[in-house]
């Protein structure tokens, strides 16, 4: 079984067949595709799917690509990427200010659309200022590394099987070594506001992960409890935990 995790792009589009030429040209170059084709909708899959990067054009039919743009950095970093029949260096600049990342005028090539993608993802590994991801996009602490570009974990140089909600728990904490995350502010960051604010539900997925990283889940050495208030990531350094 594949331990390849894809990363996820967002494709916010109303026409038909502009939709269709991003999907296929993004399904293509080996990403998750999902689609939305209102603003309503792009702001449902957003919260409930949490995806690595969003294509967004602003010219759709309930509300303006702007909107979205505003609401989505009320409570996350994820790659904004406007694609737009807009051209005027005032749209661009509001488009950017809003919080987008980057802007791609209609028409384009696959080539520029795939390249800005790849800058955009490369770029958010290093959004939370964490030195310790090195330039080869892996976070390293004992036997275990996190690889942000391959989307992968492995102890001791093997492959380790994670679900793509283990994954991104892991690799949530391996952006803030030493740090507790409160179990609200994970919750938040990977499943959005929207979320419950339900403890369980990281519990179980925790249990899971220990199972498959830990020697002795009981004594981790990599990701600890800290009871009632949250989870975090051993820095270079062995601990136990209590």
């Amino acid at each position: 079984m594949s331990n390849k995790i894809l990363q996820k792009i967002l494709i916010i589009e109303d026409d038909p067949g502009i939709l269709n030429y991003l999907k296929t040209t993004v399904s293509a170059a080996g990403y998750d595709t999902i689609t939305a084709t209102d603003g309503n909708l792009a702001l449902h899959m957003i919260t409930s799917h949490c995806p690595d990067c969003i294509l967004l054009d602003l010219g759709l039919p309930d509300m303006d690509g702007s909107d979205i743009i505003t609401s989505v950095r009320k409570w996350t970093l994820t790659p904004i990427i406007v694609i737009s029949a807009r051209n005027s260096d005032e749209d661009k600049a509001a488009a950017l200010d809003s919080g987008a990342d980057d802007y791609i005028t209609k028409p384009f090539s696959s080539i520029e659309l795939l390249a800005r993608i790849r800058t955009a993802l490369r770029h958010s590994l290093t959004a939370s200022g964490n030195k310790e991801i090195g330039i080869d996009g892996c976070y390293h602490v004992g036997e275990l590394e996190i690889d942000y570009k391959k989307l992968r974990v492995c102890v001791r140089g093997e492959d380790v099987h994670l679900t793509p909600n283990e994954f991104r728990i892991v690799a949530l904490l391996g952006k803030h070594p030493g740090r507790v995350l409160t179990y609200k502010s994970m919750l938040r960051e990977l499943w959005g506001p929207s979320a419950p604010m339900d403890n369980k539900i990281l519990r179980v997925h925790m249990a899971s992960i220990r199972r498959k990283i830990e020697d002795d889940p009981t004594n981790p050495r990599y990701i600890f409890t800290e009871v009632g208030v949250g989870y975090r990531i051993a820095e270079n350094t062995q601990e136990t935990d209590d």
